[in-house]
């Protein structure tokens, strides 16, 4: 064997299973084969797919999802959700304008009105459809449960009672607003209009109230914390509807003051026409929900989605918490037969079949980016925000002009990783299972990914040409692929290319 033959061999080999280091390995190298021979070879493994039933994912996210959406193929799922609202710390109302000290603003310690304004600026499904919406204030506080299978019940329910805000009918497409109004832009050329459906609130009691709770419980507004103890929050549902879901923004809770107009300079009120002092009122915002509040999602399948699941001769992904597609992968076999030699590449394709023209005049498209994700992680990942590291988790956009495909061209390395960590974590999970050890179902579950929807957010302000990720999480807007395979349908296959010695 040439030194310098073999030293190109250990450096253009990307993976194998045994080794120093995480990329190369030496399974065999003390026995080298006498030939100098070596050759790269292709083999392929068959790869059973089958459709699973998202019961809920993590969604840890500020845009709240409202409405009601119904598929002649999935069955309907309605989305709601809840929030806190954030109290900035040690918030401080308008002070009343005192003419002495020449400070405050307002004309009286009153608010004039008091509204909640959820604002939205992109929907899916059909903008003019007739909905409704639901407001209603929280009695019990927030706990920070990610999970779309949240329970709305358990805090805006209280000893069978619930406290209504309001309803406002809407289309998400507001026609009553002219096009100069949803075009006019300010002085920076960023548009002013913002779609936003407006519940009127009690002004006594979600405002002058408040307001004498700022003098004898001060301690209500000194952050979020104290604030939520006053008010919890607000449940958002839509009651009437099918065909357009909402993604909401931000939700705000916004007072109506009277104030003097003062001169910046003496800080002494303008003179109106009449002799008076000129006054006028604005709303301003006080309290919204913000990324650093609790907000929780809740999303509803129908039963027909289960018959998806069902089905046999293919599989699905389908968002929002619907459906994945799980992947058993032969890494036993893969050991079995090639132990003794270099894996280069490992390539797994899952095809979506091509869609007829849909009966629906809103059908949903094929989720654009997908997460490759062992299914052991899987609770993990999400929940402790990690991004994909292509080894163990790896994502891919959909080829939907070319191939009609999401391709993994590499996964040799997660291979690797199982093969090589597998007796570890065996002997891990036997210990922490005691006597519920279930080795076959373990193992099962060991050699499982899953195919699964989700959103990317990248760093847009590099100057790199390159855009980094920043963030990962379930997809949440409505999407759905059928693809090849299912426990009796196409048999997917894993493609290995590996580097052996000649015999």
């Amino acid at each position: 064997m040439k030194v310098k033959f073999l030293g190109a061999l250990l450096l253009t080999a990307t993976l194998t299973f045994f080794g120093c280091d995480d990329n190369t390995g030496t399974l065999g190298i003390g026995m080298l084969p006498g030939s100098d021979g070596i050759s790269a070879l292709t083999t392929k493994y068959p790869v059973t797919t089958r459709s699973v039933l998202a019961d809920s994912v993590f969604a840890k996210t500020s845009t709240g999802y409202v409405g009601r959406f119904t598929d002649p193929d999935f069955g309907y799922y309605e989305a709601s959700f809840l929030t806190e609202l954030n109290c900035i710390d040690n918030f401080k109302f308008p002070e009343v304008y005192d003419k002495e000290k020449k400070t405050g603003i307002l004309t009286k310690n009153e608010v004039e009105g008091v509204r909640l304004v959820v604002f939205y600026s992109t929907w899916f499904g059909d903008s003019l459809n007739a909905c409704r919406m639901s407001a209603y204030e929280l009695q019990e506080p927030l706990e920070r449960n990610r999970y779309t299978n949240i329970d709305p019940k358990k805090y805006y329910i209280k000893d069978g009672s619930s406290i209504l805000l309001g309803r406002r009918a809407y289309t998400a497409y507001d026609t009553s607003v002219t096009d100069e109004e949803r075009n006019a832009t300010d002085s920076y050329g960023n548009k002013t209009y913002y779609p936003s459906i407006t519940f009127t609130l009690d002004k006594e009691k979600y405002g002058n109230k408040w307001l004498e709770y700022a003098k004898t419980n001060p301690e209500y507004f000194e952050n979020s914390e104290g604030f939520s103890k006053l008010f919890k929050g607000v449940y958002i549902k839509s009651d009437y509807g099918d065909g357009t879901i909402l993604y909401v923004d931000r939700v705000d809770l916004q007072m109506k003051y009277e104030f003097y107009v003062l001169n910046d300079t003496t800080n002494i009120p303008y003179k109106a026409h009449d002799g008076t002092d000129s006054i006028a009122t604005t709303w301003r915002t006080e309290f919204a929900s913000t990324k650093e509040v609790i907000q929780a999602n809740q999303f509803l399948n129908s039963a027909k989605i289960k018959e998806r699941v069902d089905e046999t001769d293919h599989t699905y992904i389908k968002s929002p918490a619907g459906i994945f597609t799980e992947a058993e992968l032969p890494y036993d076999d893969i050991y079995r037969d090639l132990s003794n030699d270099t894996l280069n590449a490992v390539k797994l394709t899952f095809t979506n079949y091509n869609k007829q023209d849909s009966p629906y005049e809103f059908s949903m498209s094929a989720p654009s980016n997908v997460l490759l994700l062992r299914k052991v992680d899987f609770k993990s990942f999400f929940e402790e925000n990690k991004l994909p590291d292509n080894i163990t988790s790896y994502t891919v956009k959909h080829n939907n002009v070319a191939t009609n495909q999401y391709t993994f061209n590499n996964i040799a390395r997660l291979v690797t990783t199982c093969i090589q960590g597998k007796d570890a974590a065996m002997k891990k999970a036997k210990e922490e299972a005691g006597d519920k050890w279930n080795q076959t179902e373990w193992e099962k579950d060991w050699r499982t990914v899953y195919l699964i929807p989700v959103s990317i957010t990248y760093d847009t302000t590099s100057s790199s040409t390159s855009s980094t990720m920043t963030g990962i999480q379930n997809d949440l807007q409505p999407g759905y692929a059928m693809l090849k395979g299912g426990p009796e349908g196409d048999v997917l296959e894993l493609e290995v290319t590996y580097t052996t010695f000649n015999k």
